[in-house]
């Protein structure tokens, strides 16, 4: 997983060696010689995305799914609506 560079959003690594913003959509690796082998992959592409890291994952029916709370918040986007203050200035 990373960022996009441009926008950035959350993205995954595909199998294609593509980038995604759907989780389920990323490469699901169990060998960590291959996993680190893609990590380096990631790393190459700071053109296109920025941070890559590992991040722990089970096979879910959908595909991938988060096994760590932070993964699990990245998947669902920044919670970028008003709070406190800004949303009274918003009234």
């Amino acid at each position: 997983t990373a960022n996009d560079l441009r926008a950035g959003d959350v993205v995954y690594l595909t199998a294609s060696d593509d980038w995604s913003r759907h989780h389920h959509e990323a490469e699901f690796l169990e060998d960590e010689a291959i996993a680190e082998l893609r990590l380096l992959r990631a790393l190459g592409q700071g053109d296109i995305v920025v941070g890559p890291y590992l991040a722990e994952a089970r096979q879910g029916t959908q595909g991938p799914e988060p096994v760590h709370f932070r993964e699990a918040f990245r998947t669902r986007g920044p919670s970028n609506y008003a709070h406190g203050k800004q949303e009274a200035t918003n009234v």
